[in-house]
């Protein structure tokens, strides 16, 4: 996407709707394009502009002085900053990420921490996964003190026993012990597995794949949590210090 430099003089081509109307040049192009739109936008100059949704990103539609032509793109200041963000941010990614952390919130995580920890952080992680052990080991002071309650989503794509070791912890008497053990053990301590893995705990593996792959993640450990504006953050990979401390808080 390209600058947009487009903006003097728009206000007095008299193309604004103040009636909120969309011009039908915008709508063949929003058409066209599969972009769907949200809203007017009050851009900087008087520029008419648009707030539209193509797939899961943002895009700014702005009208020609002609009335004629539609700009796609980016909207930046006479800093470099880009202004089209702020739109994206508050009317499409907030919303999507309050969507999506309800449903992390009601998928079948192994629990760990206190309930009423102040700071909750979803991960997805798979059994052979070495990152993710890691991660765990990182996490438990701030588990431990009472900080964080660490939401562990299982998946199986890393190994060909994956899904058993998976299934084998989600079937165990206690998950949560089960998880602890296997991963103090690095791996090595799996719970014996009692004659095939029920559906529905197949089903919660695939279910969590599947949220996991809507969340845009495509390798373990992906992390999910609310920052101090309750706007949804995604690491992927291992986190490094302040990555940790973001999501987790000062360590205790």
């Amino acid at each position: 996407m390209k600058k947009l430099l487009l903006l003097t003089l728009l206000a007095a081509s008299g193309l604004a709707q103040s009636d909120g109307a969309i011009p039908d040049v915008v709508k063949n192009v929003s058409q066209q394009q599969n972009i769907t739109i949200i809203k007017q936008i009050d851009a900087p100059g008087g520029a008419p502009g648009w707030l539209g949704q193509y797939q899961d990103m943002g895009v700014t539609l702005f009208l020609t002085p002609d009335g004629k032509h539609v700009v796609s793109g980016y909207l930046y200041d006479e800093k470099g900053k880009n202004i089209s963000e702020a739109y994206f941010q508050k009317e499409i990614y907030a919303p999507m990420g309050r969507e999506m952390w309800k449903k992390l919130n009601a998928a079948h995580p192994l629990k760990e921490g206190a309930e009423n920890a102040p700071r909750k952080v979803f991960v997805f992680a798979d059994p052979f996964c070495p990152y993710c052990k890691a991660f765990w080991a990182e996490a438990q002071p701030w588990v431990k003190a009472g900080k964080v309650q660490l939401n562990t989503l299982l998946v199986a794509f890393l190994n060909p026993a994956s899904g058993r070791n998976a299934a084998a912890i989600l079937n165990a008497k206690d998950p949560v012990t089960a998880w602890r053990e296997y991963e103090l053990s690095g791996g090595k301590k799996r719970p014996q597995a009692e004659g095939t893995a029920s559906r529905e705990t197949v089903e919660i593996v695939q279910n969590h794949q599947t949220l996991m792959d809507s969340l845009g993640a495509s390798a373990t450990p992906a992390i999910y949590y609310l920052n101090e504006q309750n706007e949804l953050q995604q690491v992927v990979g291992m986190p490094n210090e302040k990555q940790l401390e973001a999501m987790f808080g000062p360590k205790p």
